[in-house]
């Protein structure tokens, strides 16, 4: 196993001190660089496992944070400010901006070569960054078909790859539609995996607090889908010494 360092870094975003979780790879050069983007509940032990895990493979990754250094474990509490964020296009650009600048401007990172990879919320707010034209390497999402403003997808630079399950009530086959249809009108490099038999959020193991209905974890898909989103970044952003 790669001996990798972590630690917290805080930055201003959204009005907040926001509290991201930094990982690192061995070595002292520069590496392609990951942004990882929490489902709506916010940053986690489980978004920060996914960081050590791409550093072990030879990504710095920085976890970013929604809410402030909170996790929103209360389900009313999560949507209230949940949902009118994803309806503030702006407002996700300027959380996902500030924390690619943290991530940027790391002394390991390469700036020319990163990648942002969200979940749920996180992801939207990755798209949201390739909508505004950042220069990013790639872009994976997990139940995140969120659609943006018209005509701004094509501001898109990068690769774009989508997941979702099947069964996910708050992703259904016409949102399933309505992404694809921005995808295709914008000429992006895109593609979505549709995981059968998978709820909302299958990718996150079971949690010890009440969730919004449909949410369920599918432990198969949830290893396949960690599987394609490393496979993305091997194609995209592959690790050289």
């Amino acid at each position: 196993m790669t001996t990798i360092t972590t630690r917290t870094v805080a930055y201003p975003a959204d009005d907040l001190t926001m509290i991201g979780h930094l990982a690192l790879p061995a070595g002292a050069g520069r590496r392609p660089a990951v942004l990882i983007g929490p489902e709506g509940m916010g940053l986690g032990d489980i978004e920060r496992r996914r960081a050590d895990a791409l550093a072990e493979l030879g990504y710095v990754a920085l976890a970013f944070d929604l809410h402030g250094g909170r996790y929103l474990a209360d389900p009313e509490e999560m949507l209230a400010r949940c949902m009118p964020l994803l309806a503030d296009p702006d407002r996700m650009r300027g959380i996902g901006h500030a924390a690619l600048d943290v991530l940027r401007t790391e002394p390991r990172t390469d700036p020319d070569r990163i990648a942002a990879v969200g979940y749920g919320t996180g992801g939207a707010v990755a798209l949201e960054l390739g909508r505004d034209g950042a220069d990013l390497r790639a872009i994976g999402t997990v139940n995140a078909l969120t659609t943006g403003r018209p005509g701004e997808a094509a501001r898109i630079r990068c690769p774009v790859w989508a997941g979702v399950g099947s069964e996910d009530p708050i992703m259904p086959p016409a949102q399933r539609e309505a992404f694809t249809a921005e995808m295709r009108a914008a000429d992006v490099d895109w593609r979505l995996t549709v995981y059968g038999g998978a709820l909302h959020a299958f990718h996150h193991p079971p949690v010890a607090h009440p969730t919004v209905p449909g949410v369920g974890h599918h432990p198969r898909h949830a290893q396949r889908a960690w599987h394609d989103i490393v496979a993305l970044l091997t194609e995209c952003l592959p690790v050289t010494d």
